[in-house]
């Protein structure tokens, strides 16, 4: 991990993304207080997180009732 002061980051901003894309992580610095990382992109989409999540949504839902009321009564009510 590389840690850089803004106006370094500012004047090096090239090369900086060169090392993340490389697959670094960069921390830059404003007065010795870090202010932000640059950090490569996630890998992309996780398709078997979404779906457990999504499941577990699922779950979540089963057993919840509205008491009897309509849905449209319930969504009228939230406009008044």
């Amino acid at each position: 991990m590389k840690e850089v002061g803004a106006f370094e980051a500012k004047n090096r901003l090239g090369q900086l993304l060169d090392r993340v894309e490389a697959g670094e992580e960069v921390v830059i610095t404003r007065r010795g207080r870090v202010v932000a990382r640059l950090v490569p992109p996630s890998t992309g989409h996780d398709r078997k997180r979404s779906r457990n999540a999504a499941q577990r949504i699922r779950q979540m839902r089963k057993g919840v009732q509205l008491a009897g009321l309509p849905i449209k009564d319930l969504i009228n009510e939230g406009r008044r």
